[in-house]
């Protein structure tokens, strides 16, 4: 699932988003100019209803 987060990752710094900071574990902290709030991501990530869960978080449409 590794590739699930490279394409998440690379999805959210397309929207500009940005890593905020490393938080707890193997989660990461984001932060979206769009939404202007912060979300977390976990390094592992595990789904696809996850992945779709962070972009509507970041204010981005579905895309898995």
């Amino acid at each position: 699932m590794a590739t699930l987060y490279r394409a998440l990752a690379d999805m959210l710094r397309e929207a500009d988003c940005r890593l905020e900071r490393q938080g707890k574990g193997s989660h990461e902290v984001w932060y979206s100019p769009i939404t202007r709030r912060t979300f977390t991501v976990p390094a592992n990530i595990d789904g696809r209803p996850l992945a779709n869960a962070i972009l509507k978080q970041a204010g981005l449409p579905k895309a898995f």
